[in-house]
């Protein structure tokens, strides 16, 4: 997220750009994000990480660090994200570099309720994240 500004969206932005990969290492599923996460990527975004959110004690790492805008509607699908997660007693971390964003999440009240880091978590097979 370098600049929160929708102005160099491209035309033909679709849903389908948002997530760029997604692994699992030890027991954590890590998704690494892209382009704009906003009320038209919400919806398709939403339904995959309710999906990695169903089982019980989910380990999700977002990695934001591509992500150049996020809007309300964005917000929304990160809100429910850990909503779901601490409802089935797991762990959701937020991987982001952004000040922008930071600032963002300071302004909505949102700044203590994600747990934040600037960098991916070493991860190794047959060992979660701690």
């Amino acid at each position: 997220m370098p600049e929160n500004d929708p102005a160099g969206a491209a035309a033909d932005h679709n849903e389908q750009d948002v997530v760029m990969a997604q692994r699992v290492a030890g027991g954590t599923t890590v998704v690494s994000l892209q382009g704009d996460i906003d009320a038209l990527t919400a919806p398709t975004l939403s339904e995959r990480l309710d999906a990695l959110t169903a089982c019980h004690r989910p380990d999700l790492v977002l990695d934001l660090r591509p992500v150049r805008f996020i809007d309300c509607a964005g917000l929304g699908v990160l809100c429910r994200t850990r909503n779901r997660t601490l409802a089935r007693r797991g762990r959701l971390r937020l991987i982001t570099e952004s000040a922008a964003f930071r600032r963002i999440l300071q302004v909505t009240g949102l700044a203590d309720v994600f747990e934040l880091h600037a960098q991916l978590p070493q991860l190794r097979a047959g060992a979660p994240y701690g």
